[in-house]
């Protein structure tokens, strides 16, 4: 068996925590492994590491792959060079499996990269007896059986005719109103879509042909014999166009398999405080907290002191540059600000003040007009890019730790309080070859000042 982790995604619900450029996937929530990380140990258990394939947005790629070296030395991660949702993304990485594979006409399980799953057993048996129906020629998708009406999940509506360990799909639905969910929940034949797949090779593409030609097409042109690498020329001429839409809902090779172990997608806050430990008074309280005589509140502090007082069914998330306060059971509008913020071009919904790199992170400290500045943290043994950047010049100034700087030709030393001057356009690098952090502060000047604003030349983290 092959699995295919879906590692892409904005979380745009989990703000202020998600952000476009640091999703959810990438978030721990408080427990040991981020989601994404939880996910390939999940998977782990009946496919070899070698077999697991993720695939992730370009933007994404450098933390995805960051995190799962720590998992595996053979994960392989795909990275697509602009977003296209998941038809395409799966229809890519099946053509790269069935270029790849040793089996013929392997089994390949498709999986979301935000589940949180926790009873390991029961999710590898449901996974095995989709398996068998896979191998006769079905497109298998695991139903959640509904315990309330939820309104923030799509359906699947499945006959009663048996197939083994499942059932013949009927139809797909779209999130329903609270009534309509209701309805369902009393019909019993209607499971939640966790988004979780299971289909040969040879079949899906067979389906794939018949239900969007275009995306068939298109993958003919795509060779994965010698190289990794989505090229852009061709994955921008696919359709943006869900799984579902494009394959799922028109296709008559549809069985479910019900699901077994618990799932949760973690789609918005009170999902998060559903599954956390609460306290005799419902609440969840998570960081720098302070609380006086509320109930059934959730509390999320990442730096600065939260003091609550009173509040019932109320939810806070703090981050250094927002505060988001809701009623719980409205916490799945939180997407609407994100838009918003989307729209006014805010980058509180794109990138955190503290963003984390696989060599360490930065914070932003102060930004103005023609200027920034950012502390910045290297962790022992590692090193940013060579780079140039052709709109600003920087100023380092080494605060904690012994530096190595590359600057043109020259390789320095520097000590806490040595600094050095990065021209417009020069070559330099930062390195850490010691065993304990070396902070910097970093000062740019320029009249463009951002992270794209980046020519690499090497990167021992594969970013070039």
């Amino acid at each position: 068996m092959y699995s295919l982790i879906l590692a892409g995604g904005s979380g745009s619900r989990l703000w202020p925590l998600s952000r476009e450029l640091y999703p959810k996937q990438l978030l721990n929530l408080n427990m040991e492994q981020s989601l994404l990380q939880s996910t390939f140990s999940r998977v782990a258990c009946f496919t070899p590491s070698e077999n697991i394939i993720s695939i992730t947005n370009v933007k994404h790629s450098s933390n995805v792959k960051f995190q799962l070296q720590s998992e595996s030395e053979k994960a392989v991660v795909l990275s697509e060079p602009i977003g296209r949702n998941t038809a395409p993304a799966i229809a890519v990485a099946a053509k790269y499996i069935s270029q790849k594979a040793k089996e013929d006409d392997p089994v390949v399980l498709v999986v979301p990269s935000d589940h949180l799953i926790k009873d390991l057993a029961a999710f590898k048996t449901s996974v095995l007896r989709g398996e068998k129906l896979a191998k006769d020629g079905y497109i298998v998708t695991f139903g959640i059986q509904p315990t309330y009406p939820e309104t923030g999940y799509g359906y699947i509506n499945v006959t009663d005719e048996k197939l083994h360990d499942g059932f013949k799909v009927k139809q797909f639905v779209e999130k329903p109103d609270a009534i309509t969910a209701q309805k369902y929940i009393d019909e019993g034949t209607y499971y939640w879509n966790g988004g979780i797949f299971m289909f040969k090779i040879s079949v899906f593409m067979q389906e794939l042909q018949k239900a969007n030609p275009e995306i068939a097409e298109n993958l003919k042109n795509f060779d994965f014999t010698k190289s990794t690498e989505i090229p852009y020329v061709l994955f921008e001429k696919m359709p943006n166009i869900s799984i579902d839409y494009a394959v799922m809902e028109k296709s008559d090779k549809i069985a479910l398999v019900k699901l077994e172990s618990d799932w949760n997608d973690l789609g918005s806050w009170q999902a998060i405080y559903d599954v956390s430990n609460k306290d005799n008074n419902g609440n969840v309280f998570i960081g720098n907290v302070i609380d006086v005589n509320s109930k059934n509140t959730m509390a999320y502090s990442s730096s600065k002191l939260v003091a609550t007082i009173g509040l019932e069914d109320t939810i806070i998330v703090e981050t250094e540059d927002a505060i988001l306060a809701c009623k719980a059971d409205k916490s799945q509008d939180v997407k609407k600000i994100y838009e918003e913020l989307k729209n006014k071009n805010d980058e509180t919904h794109k990138v955190h003040k503290t963003v984390y790199r696989p060599w360490g992170f930065y914070t932003v400290i102060a930004e103005g007009e023609g200027y920034l500045t950012k502390k910045i943290r290297v962790n022992p043994g590692q090193k940013l890019s060579l780079q140039s950047h052709n709109h600003r010049a920087e100023h380092w100034v080494v605060a904690v730790g012994t530096a190595t700087v590359i600057k043109g030709e020259e390789t320095l030393t520097l000590k806490s309080g040595d600094c050095v001057d990065l021209a417009i356009g020069e070559k330099h690098s930062l390195q850490n070859l010691s065993d304990k952090d070396v902070e910097i502060i970093e000062l740019q000047k320029g009249d463009i000042l951002s992270e794209d604003d980046i020519v690499r030349y090497q990167d021992m983290y594969g970013r070039v």
